[in-house]
């Protein structure tokens, strides 16, 4: 049996070391999950081929045993990585965390992600577990693109109230919620 495994997916203008992912990857580590945050190319002048390349090549086959995380550009940039993704496949978890696939009108540099839709009805058919995280007053993706996220992949939906982008800057240096969900996908003791 393959060990589990979590890809993190970080957004527009972050890095592996921005935000929670850190102290996400700390938390697992005890557990034997193997925790990957790839730097995505160029992140303040992202290329949509180019970082859904760089997540294909992160992710690699899914597995029951993985979990894809996104955070903000992130999580559109998964939705099009699973989506290409040749042949069969069943992923145990996506957790996707102030997410979107429509244009957010506070960051259009962003708007070419959204060019195309992901295929939503495989990504639903090929995930077990699928979870979306967002808050009641995000200014950078308006918590309708993210509620709207969750209805297209039929996914449960956590509002962090006052969670604003769910941003280091604003408090955010850990995320239970993010946790307890791949915990729960991967079939840990859930806090």
């Amino acid at each position: 049996m393959t060990s589990p495994r979590v890809v993190v997916l970080h957004g527009y203008q972050a890095d592996p070391d921005a935000h929670w992912f850190g102290w996400l990857a700390a938390d697992l580590a005890p557990h034997g999950v193997e925790v990957s945050v790839p730097a995505l190319p160029d992140p303040h002048a992202p290329d949509p081929d180019a970082w859904v390349a760089a997540a294909r090549t992160a992710i690699g086959t899914p597995d029951e045993r993985t979990v894809v995380v996104g955070h903000s550009l992130g999580c559109v940039t998964a939705l099009h990585a699973l989506s290409a993704t040749p042949g069969a496949w069943r992923l145990g978890g996506l957790v996707l965390a102030s997410g979107f696939d429509a244009p957010p009108p506070a960051v259009p540099e962003v708007a070419a992600f959204t060019t195309t839709a992901p295929d939503h009805a495989r990504l639903v058919a090929s995930t077990a577990a699928r979870h979306v995280v967002g808050s009641d007053d995000d200014v950078i993706v308006d918590p309708a693109l993210t509620r709207a996220l969750a209805q297209r992949l039929d996914a449960t939906y956590d509002v962090v109230p006052g969670g604003g982008h769910l941003l280091a800057r604003e408090g955010f240096t850990s995320l239970p919620v993010v946790r307890d969900r791949v915990r729960a996908a991967l079939g840990l003791p859930v806090r």
